[in-house]
């Protein structure tokens, strides 16, 4: 499920890396070299796949006409607390869903599917859960909403970086050093453990394939 944009979100927050100290979160330190004091905590970056924030309910549901919508429902305000602390980090996600439907006539229940899925590194499922979300309408009205819910757990060694790792990505370096101008993310080596240390937890509709090609070609 992770998707280009996610991978390029996690590696652009991944590159720039954790150094402990005093400085503040982004400060330019120059006492000794120049270089970025950042913190990372392991937590997993928390997002909505392209494609799968929203689904078509359709009357029937062969059609795709316009005239034929009967619910469409959409994930808002996603937010997210991590506990990093001990040897398995805990990561929980909220969010609201959103629906209207084309006739308000009836008391109505439907219920909704979403997945939510841990990404090792941008590729690897790590574990996949699917639960329900329940919306109720009632008579006379149009839109209804509902809270969810998902969480993770991610070993926290599995996020933590080696310390070679860790020292080649936060060590200062001085004009006329060897190595002053070089990126240590250009090292595959480096990228790839940078890559193995990093999560996602992503949060979407379970999609049918006709609902997610919808979706994508609309």
């Amino acid at each position: 499920m992770a998707n280009g944009r996610l991978k390029k979100l996690v590696l652009v927050t991944v590159s720039i890396l954790a150094v402990s100290g005093c400085a503040k979160d982004g400060a330019l330190d120059v006492s000794s070299g120049v270089g970025v004091s950042v913190t990372r905590t392991g937590c997993p970056a928390v997002a909505v796949p392209d494609h799968t924030g929203d689904v078509t309910i359709f009357n029937p549901v062969n059609s795709t006409d316009s005239s034929a919508i009967d619910v469409v429902a959409n994930i808002t305000n996603l937010r997210s607390t991590c506990n990093s602390e001990g040897e398995r980090i805990y990561t929980e996600a909220t969010f609201d869903v959103r629906a209207i439907r084309s006739r308000p006539t009836g008391a109505r229940t439907i219920t909704v599917p979403y997945f939510s899925t841990v990404i090792q590194g941008g590729t690897a499922v790590v574990a996949k859960r699917i639960n329900n979300v329940t919306l109720q309408f009632a008579d006379g009205d149009y839109r209804a909403s509902a809270s969810a819910k998902a969480g993770s757990y991610v070993d926290a060694s599995a996020a933590r970086l080696p310390e070679d790792v860790i020292e080649r990505l936060t060590r200062k370096r001085k004009a006329g050093d060897p190595d002053a101008a070089l990126d240590p993310l250009a090292d595959p080596a480096v990228r790839a453990a940078v890559a193995r240390s990093s999560f996602e937890l992503l949060v979407g509709f379970q999609l049918t394939q006709a609902q997610l090609q919808y979706n994508a070609t609309r």
